[in-house]
């Protein structure tokens, strides 16, 4: 049995090498989303080297594959929001309407790119009517590869600071119906820096469960399963996501998983001692400045755009025990983790 072809709940649930949980950082984590995207576009070699400037301590990739197989670091496998694709005439024909995940989807994407046509298309900003900062950068940056994220996080890693990456595989169902599995690049791509073992600066995560299930079975790399406030994964886990969050659930995913990913507004005391009890790290996701992602105790005026009290909203998972914090804004978290540790030491 191929065994990212398995369905969640009929894959064996027993831990091979990997010991039962990591022990929880002495300070949290920064992972920077995707980069400092609140400061450059996301997915971007500016965005990744400005977050570690910033204090990241992992840089987090959205992994998706071209049609030669590399893998990228893109938001999604549609690419009409993140680059400047339509400008480009010569892939005007490549225009598409796909189902992803159970979505229909209308853009360009990139498996059907090779790397070498994707290189020709440039980064814009996602979100730029909330970030209009960032859209002066559009057309500045290329489509990184993770080989070019590793090699960013390697080189500036000192003995002092290891700069860790925190591969997300998106779609991996989808990817491997095309014969294009995320998975074996991006353990190929571990295994020439020698980063494919318990002790690298690694974590690989997903909101699937079979590919986190079968990872499980051939890669000591810690593993944290992605959970929304409601759902169920692509890949028909049996299980939803509010499930997965009961602790029955939270049993289930410590038999092949280091952590949890949930969303931040599912996080609470509760949770967190539930999951440490099991040996999984907690990692909420995804904490932004502007008004419109923050809960509305921390917002700041009626605009969208605007920044509200981020730091707050930050301290209030800090005080749940969590390890570490998916965040655009890196520095916003750091100097909160850094308050948090002075507070605890004195």
């Amino acid at each position: 049995m191929d065994l990212f072809d398995a369905t969640p709940d009929a894959m064996s649930p027993t831990r091979l090498s990997a010991p039962p949980g990591l022990p929880g950082p002495r300070r949290p984590y920064v992972i920077a989303h995707r980069g400092a995207s609140g400061y450059r576009p996301e997915h971007t070699l500016a965005a990744y080297q400005l977050a570690i400037a910033l204090g990241a301590d992992f840089i987090e990739p959205d992994l998706v594959s071209t049609s030669d197989g590399v893998l990228v670091a893109r938001h999604e496998s549609n690419i009409a929001q993140t680059t400047d694709v339509a400008d480009h005439p010569e892939f005007a024909a490549r225009h598409a309407t796909k189902v992803i995940d159970g979505i229909e989807q209308t853009g360009w994407f990139t498996e059907d790119f090779t790397f070498a046509e994707l290189r020709t298309l440039r980064a814009v900003e996602r979100l730029p009517e909330l970030r209009r900062t960032n859209a002066l950068y559009n057309g500045d940056f290329l489509v990184p590869s993770l080989e070019e994220i590793l090699d960013l996080a390697g080189r500036f890693s000192t003995p002092h600071r290891k700069i860790g990456v925190y591969p997300e595989t998106k779609h991996p169902t989808y990817f491997r119906a095309l014969g294009l599995p995320l998975e074996p690049a991006l353990l190929g791509a571990l295994d020439s820096r020698r980063l494919n073992h318990r002790g690298a600066p690694i974590f690989i995560q997903s909101f699937e469960v079979s590919n986190l299930r079968a990872l499980r079975q051939i890669t000591d790399v810690p593993l944290i399963q992605l959970l929304k406030h409601e759902g169920r994964a692509a890949d028909h886990s049996l299980t939803s996501y509010p499930e997965m969050l009961t602790a029955a659930g939270l049993a289930g995913i410590a038999s092949y998983a280091d952590g949890i990913g949930p969303d931040k507004r599912v996080v609470d005391a509760a949770l967190v001692t539930e999951a440490h009890a099991l040996g999984l790290q907690v990692h909420p996701w995804t904490f932004r400045a502007e008004n419109c992602f923050l809960e509305p105790a921390h917002r700041s005026g009626e605009a969208n755009e605007e920044y509200g009290d981020l730091a707050a909203e930050i301290r209030t998972v800090l005080d749940c025990g969590v390890d570490g914090i998916f965040c655009d804004f890196p520095d916003i978290a750091a100097a909160a983790i850094n308050d948090l540790v002075l507070v605890r030491e004195w």
